[in-house]
């Protein structure tokens, strides 16, 4: 092999080890934009488990007054 070729070949490399290091970081920043989500996503159904646990008690409540009305 010529110097030339080694030179190419090293290029290349050094193009696919920073391609690899890049992608890595996007890969941990979506890593934690996903975290970030699921906690939100997770809030969001407590909410909603909230809203639909007082939805049940008020409509206890109107049975209540229906049944001795």
């Amino acid at each position: 092999m010529s110097f030339d070729v080694l030179e190419k070949l090293e290029a290349k490399i050094q193009t696919a080890v920073d391609t690899i290091s890049l992608l890595q970081m996007e890969v941990d920043e979506l890593k934690e934009q996903n975290g970030k989500l699921d906690d939100e996503n997770q809030q969001l159904r407590q909410q909603h488990q909230a809203w639909q646990d007082r939805l049940q008690a008020l409509l206890g409540k109107i049975d209540q007054v229906e049944e001795s009305a």
